[in-house]
């Protein structure tokens, strides 16, 4: 019998990848894939496309998104799967956290000009064009410029949380992000949970609704792997795997391939729908 893979974590040119919907797709498809799903930063206007080129392509599309949210001083994302894209409270929400994504932007190229390097806001704006703005269109644009020589340098000396030209932006909690997916009829996953830095949270979380945990990253050794599948057993909790795919142009590489979770994961996901 033929093995069937999936990729449910990827993102495109909607947020900060450098793949289009279109793109991701036929990749996916051209490795082998028989499930993926697109996941952007706190947008949903890859998917249209997506599912479309995805019934093209005869590859099965699981419509997502990815919440980048805050508790406390710990970063958590939180993914979602199935959910209902053209729901309007969800866009109107979906809405205000791009407004916020662009006006965090705009006081970090403040800063930076502040700092001596000659960036326009509109710059970063073309570079990204619809898409969610993030510090990857930023450090793009600073790439572009010669400010910096490589991604890890535009984020340790500039962007990064801990470096001068960084600005704190207002994004959901972990809990309203789930309430969120659960009220646009999705499945709250917790995305890499091995990257949450307060492993305590995981319990309230799932407490709050969260249905399961990505066990399967590429940034998640043999060991977080097995110490996930064996929480989500113990908690009864789904498990879901995906690459994080940003595209091949981004610092981590095109990582789409990297993971190949078994279909069954799939299978288990969509009997909770």
């Amino acid at each position: 019998m033929v093995k069937k893979y999936i990729d449910l974590h990827l993102h495109t040119t909607a947020s900060d990848g450098s793949f289009t919907p279109t793109e991701l797709v036929t990749k996916a498809k051209e490795l082998g894939f028989s499930a993926i799903a697109i996941t952007d930063h706190d947008t949903v206007d890859g998917l249209e496309e997506g599912a479309k080129v995805a019934r093209e392509k005869g590859i099965e599309f699981v419509p997502g998104i990815e919440l980048n949210t805050d508790y406390q001083d710990a970063e958590v994302h939180v993914l979602g799967y199935y959910i209902d894209y053209q729901q309007q409270s969800l866009k109107d929400k979906l809405a205000t956290l791009k407004e916020a994504r662009f006006n965090r932007i705009k006081k970090m190229v403040n800063k930076l000009n502040n700092l001596g390097l000659e960036i326009q806001f509109k710059e970063v704006t073309n570079l990204a064009d619809q898409a969610a703005l993030g510090r990857v269109h930023l450090a793009k644009v600073m790439l572009n410029k010669g400010y910096v020589k490589e991604w890890e340098e535009a984020f340790d000396q500039y962007i990064g949380r801990s470096a001068p030209a960084y600005v704190k932006r207002k994004k959901l909690t972990p809990f309203q992000a789930i309430d969120l997916i659960k009220k646009a009829g999705g499945i709250p996953i917790i995305a890499h949970p091995g990257l949450v830095s307060r492993q305590d949270l995981l319990s309230e979380l799932v407490a709050a609704g969260a249905k399961g945990l990505e066990a399967y990253h590429t940034e998640h050794n043999q060991e977080e792997i097995n110490h996930y599948l064996q929480l989500a057993k113990e908690k009864n909790l789904l498990i879901t795997g995906g690459s994080d795919c940003h595209g091949p142009t981004r610092k981590t590489g095109m990582l789409l391939g990297e993971i190949k979770a078994p279909y069954s994961l799939l299978e288990k996901l969509k009997e909770v729908r």
